[in-house]
Order: structure tokens, then C-alpha cells, then sequence
């Protein structure tokens, strides 16, 4: 056998390796109803063996970049419960509905949080915030020439807006002092699409 034969055979049997076997939800039920979310225990198979799993399902959400004429970013810094801090994220917010479109709750959100509205918004990238045992999906999208308007935030909520330098966001990225998940994969995605100037 050639080497170049033995190297073909060897990168094969690298891409075997590892498979992930089937797996078989054999049941799903209901343990909890929230406001924003459901938690959910599944039963199944995997692996040949049987295993429960929580899942928490969300209906989905809506982000944007909002792009200032000058080239900086709206931010909101907002309070979060889970961490009980304030953090530094983009402009986000959950759907209305199931079916509502993403893009239209990214028109909203952007308005009710940072009172400005836009004309247009560009599709920037889609995520999943926690893989493991959740199913939010994220749209983001950005926005420009923004046009002032108002703010119409919700009664518990309590929002500041900040405009900052894409490069200043990613320094608080790099030095882990911006950990929300869809905020920092949005700021690097705008980046490396656009560049720090954002042109």
C-alpha cells in the first residue's frame, strides 16, 4: 500500500470514529409552566440505554445590532435576575407568539428598548443560546439609520442605553467582562462581517 493510500485509509477511520448512535424519544412530559418557558422531562434511548433529560422549551426571540451613524453601537444594560448583576447585551426580546416573525420582533424590540426604530433591518445570523437543554433559537439582525423615537419598556423593566465602540465591546469580550451568550457571538459576527468601523 502507498502512503498516500495508508493516509486515504487512516483519515476514513478518523471520520468513523466516535459515531453517535441513534437516538429514540420514548416520551415527553410536561413538569412545569412559566411565563417565558416550559420545562419538559424526556424519556430515552440512547445509546441502547434508557436516561431521562430535562428540556426547557422557549418560544424563540429576536436580537439586533443597532448601528448608530458613526459607527457605534446602541447597548442596553439592564438588571438579570438569574445572575442578579447588570449586564451589557444588544437589544433582544422574546416573540409575542410562536408564529410571529422574528424580524418583526426584532422591529419592536429595537424601538421599545432603546427608542429607536428603523427602516430596514439586515439578517445577520441565527443561534442557539444552550444546546444542552434548551431550544431558543435567536435571530439577529442589524439595524441603521436609525430614526429616534421612544421608549416603551415593560413596568418591571428598567433599561439604560449606551452607545460603545465595537472595538471597546470587544475588549470586554476578550477579558470576560461580557458573557451574554447571543451578545457576544452577535458583536463578533458584526465584526468580522462588517469590521470595527462597521462599513
Amino acid at each position: 500500500m502507498s502512503m498516500d493510500e495508508n493516509k486515504s485509509q487512516n483519515a476514513g477511520q478518523s471520520k468513523n470514529q466516535g459515531k453517535i448512535e441513534s437516538v429514540i424519544r420514548k416520551d415527553r412530559q410536561l413538569k412545569y409552566t412559566g411565563t417565558i418557558l416550559k420545562i419538559y422531562e424526556d424519556t430515552v434511548i440512547a445509546n441502547g440505554h434508557e436516561a431521562h433529560w430535562d428540556f426547557i422549551h422557549h418560544d424563540g426571540a429576536a436580537a439586533v445590532v443597532a448601528v448608530a451613524d458613526d459607527g457605534q453601537l446602541l447597548m442596553v444594560r439592564q438588571y438579570r435576575n438569574a445572575l442578579d448583576r447588570e449586564t451589557l447585551e444588544i437589544p433582544a426580546g422574546k416573540l409575542d407568539a410562536p408564529d410571529e416573525p422574528k424580524i418583526e420582533c426584532a422591529y419592536r424590540e429595537l424601538e421599545e428598548e432603546t427608542g429607536y426604530r428603523c427602516e430596514n433591518l439586515e439578517y445577520l445570523m441565527s443561534l442557539n443560546t444552550t444546546v444542552a437543554f434548551c431550544d431558543e433559537a435567536i435571530d439577529v439582525f442589524v439595524a441603521r439609520n436609525l430614526i429616534p423615537s421612544k421608549q416603551h419598556l415593560d413596568e418591571d423593566e428598567v433599561i439604560n442605553v449606551e452607545r460603545w465602540s465595537v472595538e471597546d465591546l470587544q475588549e470586554l469580550i476578550y477579558t470576560g467582562k461580557m458573557t451574554d451568550a447571543k451578545t457576544v457571538a452577535a458583536i463578533m459576527a458584526y465584526a468580522a462581517k462588517y469590521g470595527k468601523q462597521g462599513k
